[in-house]
C-alpha cells in the first residue's frame, strides 16, 4: 500500500493521495511491512518515531518523491528577535516548546568527552550555519574569532543562552554580525532526533532522498545510548539513501546502540571501574540485548552527503555490524572545534565486524574512518581521504582529536585496507595489530606503530559472527604491506601532540614508509620460537607469547625520501629524482583528479597479484583477511573496478598509463 504525506495539503487526511497525512509521523505509526510513505517536497519539523518495521522481503520505504525536497528538521524557525546591543539580538522561548528535553540546559559532555563541558545540544543557525556558543554574554557581544575554529571566518557569529525560571524561559542572545535576523532565515535546534525509532527492533525500514537537519543530538560514546539524528537504534537492515545531512550537534547518523541504564554513561557516573572495562562490560552485555547476526546490523548507507555535523557523520558501537556504506560524501566534521573526545571522526565504528566501507570521499574532518575495538573483517577500500588535519592557523583544542585519514584502535584484525587515495599529512594511526594495507596511495605518514594501546585487553569473536572468541593485548605486529605507493608529500619530522585528554604530549612520527617496522620479527624468524619437535615448554615461551607478531612487507614503493623497512621484499625505493614528484588533488567543476607524475619514476616496476591466499589470517581470531561470507579476495580489481591483469603494478590504479594522463578522474559523489 501507498501511503501519501504532503505538509502542505490544506488539511489532515488519512493518508491516501487525495487526502494525504500532513506529518510523515502520521505515517509512521500505520505504515506495515509492504508499504511505500510517499513524502511530498517541503519542510517537516518533527520527529518521526517508526512504530512497525518491515521484513527482508517487504520492507517499509520511506521516500521522498523529488530528491531532498522533504526536509526533516529538528528545528524550529524563530522570528521574534529583537535588538539587544550591538549586533547582538535577543528572543525568548517558552519552554513548554521543547517537552521533556530542553537542548538548552542539557549540555555535551559523558564518557571520553574531553573538552571542556560548556556547550549545550541546542544551537541558533542562521541560513543553515551553525554559530558558536558562548559561555557569557559578555563573549557574544564581542563576537571575536574563535582560535580554535577550523573556519575562523564563521566563529565571530555566537550565541548565548539563559534561564528565566520564574517565566519558565529560554533566554537566547545571538550575535549575527550586523544582519537582521527576522529578514533571514534563523533557527534553533528544538528535537533530540528527527528520524529514529524510539523502540528497539523496528527493523527494514528505507529513507530515501530527504534532507533531514539540525538536531539536538547528545554525545554519543560507545558505553551509552548512542542517538543521531537518524538511524536504527538496535535493529537489522535499515537503508539509508540519498540524502543530505547536515548540523547535527553530536552525530549525523546513528548505527547504535542498545540503551542500558545500568552501563549508560558508567566511567561518567560512576567511574569504580576503569574505562577499558567499562567497554568490556558493554560488549558482553551486548549478548543479553541480543547482540547476533540474525538479529543487528546489516545495514546499507550510501549515497548519501554528510555533513557539519559536530561529533561525527556516521559513528555506531556494535548496532553497525555487518553493514556497507559506500559512496557517501563525508566532509566537514568538527570543524567548529567545540566539541573534544575520543569519538569524532567522519566515521567512528566500535565492532565494524564484517563491515564494509567503499568508495566514500571523506574529507575535511578531524579524522576521516576511526574504527575502535574490534575491527574484524572490517574492509576499507577504494575511499578517497584527503585534507582530515586541523589548519596550521588554528589552535589545538584541549581535549581535542588527532588528526588523520584513518586510525585502527586497539583491535586484532584481520582489517583490510585497501585501493584507497590517502593524501592527508596523516594516513594511518595503527595503534592496534591483523591489519594488511594493499594497494594503497599513502601520502602520509604511519604513526602510534607499537604504540598508544596500554595493557587493554579488548575482545575478538568467532569469525563473521558476534559471539565473543576471546580477550587479548595488543601485542603489535601480524601487519601486512603489499604492493602500495609511500611518497614523503609533509615534511618528515617528528611533530608534538598534545594527549587528548590532559597536559601532557606525544611525540608523533611524520616519516613515511614502513621503516617504523624495521625490529619486528619476518614470519621466519617469529616461528623459529617454536620447536613442534617436541612438547612445549609453558615459561620458556613466555617471551614469545608476550613479544611482537610477524610483519610483511612486499612489493611496496617508496618516493621522495620516503623509507622502507630493512626486511621489505622486492621493493622499489626511488634513489633520484624524488623531489620532482608531485601528488596533487584538484577539484575541477564538481568533480575531483588527481594530479601526478609520480608513475614515471616507476620504471616499469611490477609485483605479484595479492590475495586472500597470499596475505594469510590474522592471528589472534585466526581469520582470514576474506569477504564476509568467507569467500577469498583476489586484488585484481583497483580503485575504479578496473581489472589487473598480469602485469601487476603498485599503488591504487590498474594502468599506469591513466596516471601519466595528469588528471586521474576520481568520484566525486
Amino acid at each position: 500500500m501507498k501511503l501519501y504525506v504532503d505538509v502542505n495539503a490544506k488539511c489532515d487526511g488519512n493518508g491516501t493521495a487525495g487526502m494525504p497525512f500532513r506529518r510523515i509521523n502520521d505515517a509512521a505509526r500505520v505504515a506495515q511491512p509492504g508499504d511505500e510513505v510517499l513524502v511530498a517536497p517541503g519542510v517537516y519539523r518533527e520527529y518521526v518515531n517508526p512504530v512497525h518495521g518491515g521484513t527482508e522481503d517487504a520492507r517499509i520505504t520511506y521516500r521522498s518523491t523529488e530528491p531532498l525536497g522533504a526536509v526533516i528538521t529538528g528545528a524550529e524557525q524563530v522570528q521574534s528577535w529583537e535588538k539587544y546591543e550591538g549586533n547582538v539580538w535577543v528572543c525568548r522561548i517558552s519552554n513548554s516548546i521543547f517537552g521533556g528535553y530542553n537542548p538548552y540546559t542539557t549540555f555535551v559532555y559523558g564518557d571520553w568527552y574531553f573538552a571542556k563541558a560548556d556547550k549545550h545540544t541546542g544551537c541558533v543557525y542562521l541560513n543553515d550555519r551553525a554559530l558558536y556558543e558562548t559561555e557569557n554574554l559578555e563573549d557574544c557581544i564581542k563576537g571575536e574569532v574563535y582560535e580554535c575554529s577550523w573556519v575562523p571566518e564563521e566563529s565571530v557569529y555566537k550565541w548565548y543562552t539563559q534561564q528565566d525560571e520564574e517565566k519558565d524561559e529560554t533566554i537566547i542572545y545571538a550575535n549575527f554580525q550586523g544582519r537582521n535576523p527576522n529578514e533571514e532565515n534563523v533557527e534553533i535546534n528544538v528535537r533530540r532526533e528527527c528520524f529514529m525509532p524510539a523502540e528497539t527492533g523496528v527493523g527494514y525500514i528505507t529513507v530515501s532522498g530527504f534532507n533531514i537537519n539540525k538536531a539536538a543530538t547528545t554525545w554519543a560514546p560507545p558505553a551509552a545510548f548512542q542517538d543521531g539524528m537518524i538511524g536504527p537504534h538496535w535493529s537489522r537492515g535499515w537503508i539509508i539513501e540519498d540524502c543530505d545531512i547536515s548540523n547535527s550537534k553530536c552525530a549525523g547518523i546513528s548505527l547504535g546502540k542498545y540503551l542500558d541504564p545500568d552501563n549508560e554513561h558508567y566511567f561518567t557516573n560512576k567511574y569504580v571501574k576503569s574505562p577499558t572495562q567499562m567497554e568490556r562490560d558493554a560488549v558482553c552485555r551486548g549478548q543479553y540485548h541480543g547482540w547476533l547476526k540474525e538479529n543487528i546490523g546489516g545495514h546499507i548507507i550510501r549515497r548519501n552527503n554528510i555533513h557539519h555535523c559536530e561529533q561525527g557523520g556516521i559513528i555506531g558501537r556494535m548496532g553497525g555490524v555487518f553493514s556497507v556504506i559506500e559512496d557517501n560524501h563525508i566532509h566537514h566534521i568538527n570543524n567548529m572545534m567545540e566539541q573534544g573526545g575520543a569519538e569524532i571522526a567522519g566515521i567512528k565504528m566500535h565492532a565494524a565486524i564484517d563491515v564494509i566501507m567503499r568508495r566514500n570521499h571523506i574529507h575535511h574532518c578531524t579524522m576521516g574512518i576511526w574504527c575502535d575495538w574490534e575491527a574484524q573483517g572490517t574492509r576499507i577500500t577504494q575511499n578517497l581521504l584527503h585534507d582530515n588535519q586541523r589548519p596550521e592557523f588554528a589552535k589545538i583544542l584541549k581535549g581535542g582529536m588527532m588528526s588523520q585519514d584513518i586510525f585502527v584502535e586497539v583491535g586484532h584484525g584481520p582489517t583490510l585496507i585497501d585501493n584507497n587515495i590517502l593524501l592527508s599529512e596523516v594516513s594511518l594511526r595503527m595503534a592496534t595489530e591483523g591489519v594488511a594495507m594493499v594497494h594503497n596511495l599513502i601520502c602520509g605518514a604511519l604513526t602510534c606503530v607499537g604504540d598508544g594501546t596500554g595493557p587493554r585487553y579488548t575482545p575478538y569473536h568467532i569469525p563473521h559472527r558476534t559471539e565473543v572468541m576471546g580477550f587479548m593485548t595488543i601485542l603489535h605486529g601480524d601487519d601486512r604491506f603489499y604492493n602500495n605507493i609511500f611518497v614523503q608529500k609533509w615534511p618528515s619530522g617528528d611533530v608534538i601532540i598534545p594527549h587528548d585528554s590532559d597536559d601532557g604530549a606525544d611525540v608523533e612520527n611524520r616519516a613515511a614508509g614502513t621503516w617504523m617496522f624495521d625490529e619486528y620479527p619476518t614470519y621466519a624468524e617469529w616461528i623459529s620460537q617454536f620447536d613442534f619437535s617436541r612438547p612445549a615448554d609453558m615459561k620458556k615461551l613466555e617471551p614469545a607469547h608476550a613479544g611482537h607478531l610477524p610483519v610483511w612487507t612486499e612489493g611496496n614503493v617508496y618516493l621522495r625520501g620516503a623509507r622502507a623497512c630493512k626486511n621489505e621484499v622486492d621493493g622499489l625505493v626511488a634513489a633520484e629524482g624524488g623531489e620532482d614528484i608531485r601528488v596533487e588533488l584538484v577539484e575541477k567543476d564538481g568533480a575531483y583528479y588527481l594530479d601526478t607524475n609520480l608513475y614515471d619514476f616507476l620504471e616499469g616496476f611490477t609485483d605479484r597479484m595479492i590475495n586472500t591466499e597470499v596475505l594469510g589470517q590474522a592471528f589472534e581470531p585466526e581469520q582470514k583477511f576474506e569477504n564476509p561470507d568467507g569467500t577469498p579476495i583476489q586484488f585484481d580489481a583497483d580503485y575504479f573496478g578496473t581489472h589487473r591483469g598480469i602485469r601487476v603494478i603498485p599503488g591504487p590504479f590498474a594502468d599506469a598509463e591513466d596516471a601519466k594522463k595528469g588528471y586521474c578522474s576520481l568520484c566525486s559523489q
